[in-house]
């Protein structure tokens, strides 16, 4: 029990400051994207040190559902990845500790970390995104501060175009001003000139007063078209001071929050209930309305329903249907009219059939809307519970995964996790956009992404408790050979302690029956075989099955030895493979059947007959295999040994 408390002692204190750096790792990366996003709604704002630091608070409370999972992923790879390349993870398997008990207090600490995740999804979120989205609209409507360049036309005064084509900053002047008044839409713009100038703000920031000394005034006094004392009338003026006050709101006003707090991204759960309680009463509620008012439109002219009063107060029945003599051909009484009473009849017709559809259309309209708004509700809903669920799948997914990698530090753990963190969020994403636009069902759409890595993080818990090797290039490799019919490459690695040696008479006495045999099914089958044999007859399975394991075991045997010539020497058996090619059915009236479907059959019989081929090859590699091991045992006896002692 005391052995335990440490290890989860040790395991905490191993797992969280990788937690905390890699947290704030990203969320340092992520608040510089947020930064890039919104660098031109926030530069050359003026805005106070207090503001853009409540701003970014407010915004790295909004990363954290993006930052959290990616950090228990990254940390969890690269606790497990060092304690298994320093060998403390094998060091405690072989103590009789699974990996499941090394993983038991952090999957504690992770599941006591995902409610905390839904408690701040559901009660700080809607708090940080109301205040981050009021305090970034506000700053998007504050006007710039005012830095006039030097041979530059500076606009951002409202109205005003201003060059400026020298400045002294210790006098705080301008020199050689030019300014056009485009604060009128129509007719030419006021032109003034100066020789020097200075701007200023009152002392409540709403104004802003421009000071000029010694400059000119030119002025188009035909702003309508046509004066009404003459078509070229114009105002000069020469001035040797003059001021210019502009309505000029350099102050920060702050939004209210009311507004954002209406938004679904300002709503816990009980809210976000509520608001899809009341909207979807109101879709139905039109719906019903669409719903009678088309039952009750007249058809052919006859009304379909009547309104009836009583105590109840109005409502409407449905017209009992008048029993008919006989049907009423309508085209006939249409004909009988004449062409300008059926084209007014046409007419009527049409336009009470284009005023009902866009009558429908306009609620339509009105429906789609809300069913928008209902989604967006839905979507941010769903999302109160994914991210406390993306926690636990991540740690499931790095903590076995860094137990299989064994690797630590920075490198590999962080491309790893940035892969899978890619695939996340693209898959995130797409169903996202698919539940917000209606194509799937919100629920299908928020939690993709969970239920596509959940199989992952549980196949790689799995593989790790039982020490698979799921990452091994070799294996892979060798099922797409097997697929694919091409030679598979044998590897063997010399043994620490061997069990049973090496005898050099009975390894030449094994390799020399595995010789015999490999001639005889190469004598059995010397030529390339007919389409029609191919089809019926093909190899013997059984007969390579047996020579496929007796391959193996001659490589098992040579595997003990101590000579490293040897098992490389050994390493150079083929695989002999059981491929569906070699012989492709067993029963010879399935085999005229199948050879007679062609043009299907003849392909199949050109890869079958090149995959019998490249067999032989490898037999006859394995027999100058056994050739060369058999001279190798022979240097090594010394002598020749004697007939009859190698076939005993």
């Amino acid at each position: 029990m005391i052995r335990i408390k440490k290890l989860n002692t040790f395991m905490l204190k191993t797992f969280l400051p990788q937690l905390l750096m890699t947290f704030f790792i990203c969320m340092f990366v992520l608040m510089m994207q947020f930064l890039w996003k919104y660098i031109e709604d926030l530069v050359g704002k003026g805005l106070d040190m207090l503001v853009l630091g409540e701003l970014f608070f407010y915004a790295s409370m909004t990363m954290v559902p993006m930052a959290l999972p990616l950090a228990i992923l990254l940390a969890s790879l690269m606790t497990f990845g060092n304690l298994g390349e320093h060998f403390e993870l094998t060091a405690m398997k072989s103590s009789g500790i699974s990996l499941l008990t090394v993983m038991k207090p952090l999957v504690v600490l992770i599941v006591l970390i995902s409610i905390g995740a839904f408690f701040f999804q559901n009660d700080v979120q809607p708090q940080s995104n109301v205040k981050m989205w009021t305090l970034l609209f506000s700053a998007r409507q504050k006007s710039p501060t005012l830095d006039i360049p030097e041979r530059a036309i500076y606009n951002q005064i409202p109205g005003y175009n201003i060059l400026v084509k020298h400045k002294d900053p210790e006098r705080d002047m301008m020199y050689n001003m030019l300014i056009y008044d485009v604060s009128k839409i129509s007719g030419y713009p006021r032109v003034l000139t100066a020789d020097s100038g200075r701007l200023s703000f009152t002392e409540d920031k709403q104004h802003l007063v421009l000071d000029l000394y010694h400059g000119e005034w030119y002025e188009d006094m035909n702003q309508s078209g046509v004066g009404k004392l003459g078509s070229d009338l114009y105002r000069r003026e020469t001035y040797h001071d003059k001021q210019i006050i502009i309505h000029y709101d350099a102050t920060f006003n702050r939004m209210d929050d009311e507004t954002m707090r209406q938004q679904y991204v300002g709503k816990n759960i009980t809210e976000l209930r509520r608001t899809i309680d009341s909207v979807q009463s109101r879709v139905d509620s039109t719906g019903q309305l669409i719903t009678a008012d088309l039952r009750s439109l007249p058809v052919v002219g006859t009304p379909t329903r009547t309104y009836v009063y009583d105590k109840k107060g109005r409502h409407s029945e449905v017209v009992k249907e008048v029993p008919m003599r006989k049907p009423i051909n309508l085209d006939e009484k249409l004909k009988e009219l004449s062409a300008s009473m059926q084209f007014s009849v046409l007419d009527k017709a049409l336009a009470k059939a284009q005023t009902a559809r866009q009558e429908c259309e306009f609620r339509g309209y009105m429906i789609n809307d809300d069913s928008m708004v209902i989604r967006r509700h839905q979507i941010e809903m769903h999302k109160k519970f994914t991210l406390s669920l993306a926690c636990l799948i991540f740690f499931f997914i790095g903590a076995p995964l860094g137990a299989i990698i064994r690797k630590g530090g920075l490198g590999t753990p962080i491309v790893i996790s940035v892969l899978l963190f890619i695939v996340y969020y693209a898959i995130d994403t797409m169903g996202y956009k698919m539940a917000r636009d209606g194509h799937w069902w919100v629920w299908q759409g928020i939690w993709l992404s969970s239920a596509v890595l959940l199989p992952l993080g549980l196949l790689l818990t799995s593989k790790a408790v039982n020490d698979s090797a799921v990452i091994n290039p070799d294996a892979y490799l060798n099922f797409f050979r097997r697929i694919t019919g091409m030679h598979q490459v044998r590897k063997l690695e010399a043994k620490e302690v061997i069990m049973s040696e090496v005898e050099p008479a009975e390894a030449i006495r094994l390799l020399q029956v595995l010789k015999q045999n490999c001639s005889a099914f190469l004598a059995a089958y010397p030529g390339r075989q007919t389409f029609i044999r191919y089809w019926t007859e093909g190899y013997d399975k059984k007969r390579l099955s047996a020579l496929s394991a007796e391959v193996e075991n001659v490589v098992e045997y040579m595997g003990n030895s101590r000579e490293m010539l040897v098992i490389n020497k050994t390493m150079d058996f083929p695989v002999i493979r059981q491929l569906l090619t070699y012989r492709p059915t067993g029963n010879k009236k399935v085999g005229y059947a199948l050879a007679a479907l062609l043009p299907l059959s003849i392909p199949f019989y050109l890869v079958g007959t090149r995959h019998q081929k490249n067999l032989k090859n490898e037999i006859q590699a394995a027999i100058k295999v056994c050739d060369e091991l058999m001279e190798m045992m022979k240097e090594k006896m010394g002598t020749e040994p004697d007939e009859t002692e190698i076939k005993s």
